[in-house]
């Protein structure tokens, strides 16, 4: 008895590992960790394609170097609301009163300044210092007699708006010092040989992109040490190259300008500052941790009470600042400044990826929120869009964004 064995030889494999074109297969790669990363992704990737529309809509007028100065100074204050506004949303609270309370500092310096002749560096110590008085007096009702911190700031933002008035007496109050103006409106000097660009400004675009290299590597390392996802490497390349050229684009037009706005740096220092107290400090832990579950936070012996003050308190001060800077800016104080700014700071919380049941958002992603708002507002403005239309699109931009984190969530969850 015979058996009739027949062997195939295999045929030859394509150049993929399991048979597949190995472009579709990196493709296929990228597009998962993509997929798998959008919530950090989303809002870089939503900024960029504004970015892009408005610049060919208005016919390149978004990306001049003036009007690059110009989005970063009008939106200075909002942007500086945004970043204690993600740490409040963060430890799962909201704050309505920043508008108001940033009103409130802003005639308080204004009538120490102008009526009083105080000299305008104590002006702002004191200032920020009544900021962080008001802040930690709303802390203490929310954190240690358990208010819910939407009645205590919806109270806080009637108290502020009444005492601006009060204060001013229902009229404008200026002019302010012209050495406190320049922290709104002033640039970095001039260093160095004359050329083309602003010398200072590209020393610091540069350093700015050898840190963020350095932060995103270090990080990288750090979740693959401690066997964390992370995004595939090619993916990772991508991410960086976008980075260090949104970083180069915007240097080089401030650059070709005046330079960088003093107030820029002063953002920048807050982003890195409040960026590494939220990755590596306790307490930045312990925000995270008592807006994403309280109970489990207690059992673990997280001070909730001491975080939620303190970040009340932050959030005072940083209300403060951004009235400092307002009043600045435009040389005055007004009964109606600060209009708004509340639910601009937490469109740009919300926009920037922070959740509606806390515990999840970053510092970055806030500056990335109110950054969508600026150019929108600015480009808007630019092409002619009516102020009617603009309240519509940026209510439908905050609506997808927060549908947007409801779908992550679920589709994580599935």
């Amino acid at each position: 008895m015979s058996t009739d064995v027949t062997a195939k030889s295999p045929a030859p494999a394509p150049p993929g590992r399991d048979g597949s074109d190995p472009g579709a297969g990196l493709l296929r790669l990228m597009l998962d960790g993509l997929r798998r990363n959008m919530r950090q992704y989303g809002m870089l990737i939503a900024l960029g394609l504004i970015v892009l529309l408005f610049a060919a809509w208005s016919g390149g007028d978004l990306l001049l170097p003036r009007n690059v100065s110009n989005l970063v100074l009008q939106n200075s204050y909002i942007l500086l609301l945004a970043i204690g506004m993600m740490l409040v949303i963060i430890a799962g609270h909201i704050d309505l009163s920043v508008g108001s309370l940033t009103a409130f500092v802003g005639a308080m310096s204004a009538v120490l300044m102008v009526d009083h002749d105080v000299a305008w560096p104590l002006a702002v110590v004191l200032c920020l210092a009544l900021g962080a008085l008001a802040g930690s007096a709303q802390g203490f009702f929310v954190a240690y007699l358990g208010i819910p911190s939407f009645i205590v700031t919806l109270a806080g933002m009637l108290v502020f708006r009444g005492l601006t008035e009060i204060v001013l007496k229902g009229q404008t109050l200026g002019p302010l010092p012209r050495d406190l103006q320049k922290i709104a409106n002033g640039f970095l000097p001039e260093v160095g040989p004359h050329t083309n660009y602003h010398n200072l400004t590209l020393l610091l675009g540069f350093a700015l992109i050898a840190f963020v290299v350095y932060q995103e590597v270090r990080d990288r390392r750090r979740q693959r040490e401690f066997a964390l996802d992370v995004p595939p490497a090619r993916l990772f390349a991508l991410k960086l190259v976008a980075l260090v050229s949104a970083v180069l684009v915007v240097t080089l037009l401030l650059a070709s300008h005046k330079g960088a706005p003093i107030v820029l740096l002063i953002l920048g220092v807050l982003v890195v500052g409040f960026g590494y107290v939220m990755r590596n400090a306790v307490v930045g832990r312990h925000i995270y941790a008592i807006g994403g579950n309280l109970p489990a936070a207690k059992l673990s012996g997280v001070k909730d009470r001491k975080v939620t003050f303190l970040v009340f308190l932050n959030m005072g001060m940083l209300a403060a600042l951004a009235g400092l800077v307002y009043a600045a800016r435009f040389n005055a104080a007004s009964p109606k400044s600060g209009l708004g700014f509340e639910l601009e700071a937490i469109a740009a919380s919300f926009i920037g990826g922070a959740s509606m049941s806390g515990g999840v958002g970053t510092v970055l992603g806030a500056i990335i929120g109110g950054l969508v708002l600026g150019v929108l507002n600015n480009g808007m403005n630019l092409v002619g869009i009516g102020t009617d239309w603009q309240q519509v699109i940026k209510g439908l931009v905050l609506l997808a964004a927060v549908g947007f984190d409801v779908w992550n969530k679920r589709r994580v969850g599935s």
